[in-house]
């Protein structure tokens, strides 16, 4: 071991008043194998620029971002080519310069396969910077609202899977009274290692981010949670963390699923966030580490999202990597680049193995929220037919929640949708751990997705059938004001033209009157 090494396992082997933060425990969860070795010891490495990138304008919660390029224009790197619509929205910029090749419908990183809007960059191989990307000096002489801009401009989202635009999670100090900011650096997902390479490699970077975030927030406690099965990133983090005193860099125990951050936060804190509350209704503010380092760089540099760090791995996987890649590059890229694949993968996952979704298919982009791709073996994915259930309640006790997911799943099969949301469906996080630990091998999880997605449905359909009723009801009012109007119209006319005709009458009356006297 080296000497560097030597002091940062003694590091973490101290007793620092960081290492002794008090954790509480959490009900359910499991303890699936971590299978992290895979490329947990293999460094970032920047993948070669590719010759076309895929850019969808819909990567983030919200609304889609709108183009502001056009085809055949040449954009440089950094350089905005979709403006954010609406409050809760992003951004979108260039990730290389080049010319934009097309604005039209690919194929998107989703079970689907479906299309979405998306513009076509082209890179020219110079990859240059716009002018105007530029940093500050010292962000902690900007007021909270100016960081808040910075990063909403920068197109800053949660990387960490949510996507959610991290400028309106840092202007949550304006309705909450917060305290503490967590960096949620747990990945407690399989086979994911992006995270732990980020925070190993670029600690200071993630420090620095996480110590503006904090700065905007307001907040005067800053704790860094990490679980046990990344020793180096802990030791690591711990040193670059050791001249701020209101920093904490925590050993979190290693059980799924703690990166949830509800979970995360009762970890730490001992509070449990109110049923479809937010953290910050108990004081608290999660963020990734990768959305620490993307702050850092948007505020110390000026730089904007156009890349990111993703896992290729799985036994399927002939040399496993972690790779830097520019948003928009397909899929396929990424694996040609880890040597292909050593056999037939049995399964293509987006994310990781609990909470990720298929690969409809290898053309498909990576987008802002995309940490992982995973390509596993049949032995790896041990995959078996569904029995029936045996009601060993093996899924009540993993449920993170509390909830009784055999009930739950019960109701779903008889299309019972609303008993299943009055057992919580809607507080299930869709974590997996009850479809991991049963032994019928049901696709709980699937099944509770669905009913989500299903009530969402019927939710816009009840909008879009409320709305239109609505614009009928509107439309024959103003039908009904229009009518109402010519009516108006038509006796005021009358009246008028009356008083108009009473009006010319008088005078042809007065020379009788007179030739009488």
């Amino acid at each position: 071991m080296s000497t560097r090494a030597s002091t940062l396992m003694s590091a973490l082997m101290s007793t620092t008043p960081s290492a002794k933060l008090k954790l509480f425990r959490i009900r359910g969860g499991v303890h699936p194998d971590d299978r992290k070795a895979l490329a947990a010891e293999a460094p970032i490495e920047d993948l070669p620029m590719p010759v076309l990138l895929h850019i969808p304008l819909q990567q983030h919660i919200g609304a889609a971002a709108n183009p502001v390029v056009q085809r055949r224009q040449h954009v440089l790197k950094g350089e905005l080519i979709a403006h954010a619509q609406g409050a809760v929205s992003a951004p979108i910029h260039a990730p290389t310069s080049g010319r934009i090749a097309g604005l039209g419908l690919y194929p998107a990183n989703h079970p689907s396969g479906l299309n979405v809007r998306a513009i076509t960059l082209q890179p020219d191989g110079e990859d240059r910077w716009h002018p105007d990307v530029e940093g500050v000096d010292d962000p902690f002489a900007l007021v909270p609202e100016e960081i808040a801009a910075r990063v909403a401009a920068a197109g800053v989202v949660g990387m960490g899977g949510a996507t959610f635009p991290s400028a309106v999670k840092l202007n949550l100090r304006n309705r909450y009274s917060l305290h503490t900011l967590v960096i949620n650096g747990s990945e407690c997902e399989p086979y994911l290692t992006c995270d732990d390479r980020l925070m190993r490699e670029q600690p200071e970077g993630v420090v620095d981010g996480a110590r503006i975030m904090a700065h905007a927030l307001g907040v005067g406690r800053i704790v860094i949670g990490i679980e046990g099965n990344k020793p180096q990133a802990i030791a690591i983090l711990q040193e670059a963390a050791a001249p701020f005193a209101h920093i904490h860099v925590v050993r979190l125990p290693m059980r799924y699923p703690m990166g949830s951050e509800k979970h995360l936060v009762q970890t730490l804190t001992g509070k449990e966030t109110p049923a479809r509350g937010l953290t910050a209704d108990i004081g608290v503010v999660v963020h990734n580490p990768a959305t620490a380092f993307a702050v850092h760089e948007a505020l110390r540099l000026g730089r904007p999202l156009i890349s990111r760090v993703v896992t290729i791995t799985g036994q399927a996987i002939t040399r496993p990597r972690n790779l830097r890649v520019p948003i928009g590059t397909r899929v396929e890229s990424l694996i040609d680049h880890c040597g292909g694949f050593s056999e037939a993968p049995a399964k293509l996952i987006s994310g990781g193995p609990m909470m990720g979704q298929p690969l409809a298919e290898l053309r498909v982009p990576i987008m802002k929220g995309s940490n992982g791709v995973l390509a596993l073996t049949a032995a790896e994915t041990n995959q078996r037919q569904p029995a029936p259930c045996i009601r060993c309640a093996s899924c009540v006790g993993a449920c993170p929640c509390g909830l009784v997911p055999l009930n739950m799943a019960a109701h779903i099969r008889g299309g019972d949708l609303d008993s299943a949301v009055g057992q919580g469906l809607m507080d299930c996080i869709g974590c997996g751990s009850c479809a991991y630990v049963c032994p019928a091998h049901i696709p709980l999880v699937q099944y509770f997705n669905h009913a989500k997605g299903e009530l969402a449905a019927r939710g816009r359909a009840k909008q879009k059938q409320t709305e239109t009723k609505r614009l009928a009801e509107a439309r024959t009012a103003r039908i009904e004001a229009q009518k109402r109007a010519k009516r108006e119209a038509m006796a005021r006319r009358k009246r008028e033209a009356e008083a108009k005709k009473r009006a010319e009458a008088v005078p042809k009356a007065a020379p009788e009157v007179a030739e009488a006297d």
